[in-house]
């Protein structure tokens, strides 16, 4: 029977998970299967890939085909060039030995280029974490300075209404405007000099009128002395 290796589908709606299976090519996508060699989870970013290389490697060698997908995930674990080396150890071009250490070193190096992958990743996001924080804050800023000045604005109203309710308050207890007082005010001080003179006369004219019979009985007593 023509064996395949493929992905079989399970986990929840929008958050689907593979399992890496060895299967007969005329089973359903997610019907029987011979063996699960792996599992690929497309939902972290980098991918999680696991497999069991050895059996992978197996299989392969055993003529399954991937399909496309599962092929890209073997190159990527390093499971076509295991068996490329294995292929070349099968001829006698080289030794076990030689075709373990090649793999070997190629999983190093490959380690060492997906660290680094990972670690530009978690930069790029910390900057663009830090950048959307900054735009944030100055939206903050901006936002709090806006209510701030709306908040001047409602206390210089709420001010200028308690001054309105005190002015109104005071006319309706002196039956006088505000404004009126305040208005008549300069000329009463200017009328306070007439007022003194208007005084001054009175005054004078009450002298004038207490010495005015004496000088009358000095004149009835003049002839009399004749």
């Amino acid at each position: 029977m023509a064996v395949k290796i493929r992905l079989a589908r399970r986990g929840r709606k929008k958050l689907a998970m593979f399992d890496v299976v060895v299967a007969d090519a005329r089973a359903p996508r997610d019907g029987r299967f011979v063996e699960k060699i792996g599992t690929y989870n497309p939902n972290t970013n980098p991918a999680t890939v696991v497999l069991n290389e050895k059996q992978a490697i197996q299989w392969v060698l055993n003529g399954a085909q991937p399909t496309d997908t599962v092929r890209a995930i073997l190159s990527h674990k390093g499971i076509m060039y295991a068996k490329h080396l294995q292929v070349g150890v099968n001829k006698g071009a080289i030794t076990q030995e030689q075709a373990d250490a090649k793999f070997e070193a190629w999983k190093a190096e490959k380690e060492v280029s997906n660290q680094t992958k990972a670690t530009t990743l978690q930069q790029s996001k910390a900057k663009s974490k830090a950048a959307r924080l900054e735009a944030e804050a100055k939206v903050s800023s901006a936002r709090a300075e806006n209510i701030a000045a709306k908040n001047k604005v409602a206390e210089e109203a709420l001010v200028a209404s308690v001054v309105e309710a005190i002015n109104e308050a005071e006319e309706e207890a002196t039956g006088v405007e505000v404004d009126e007082v305040v208005a008549e005010a300069p000329a009463a001080v200017e009328e306070a000099p007439a007022v003194e003179e208007a005084v001054a006369e009175e005054a004078s004219a009450v002298e004038a009128a207490e010495e005015a019979p004496a000088a009358e009985e000095a004149a009835e007593e003049a002839p009399a002395a004749e």
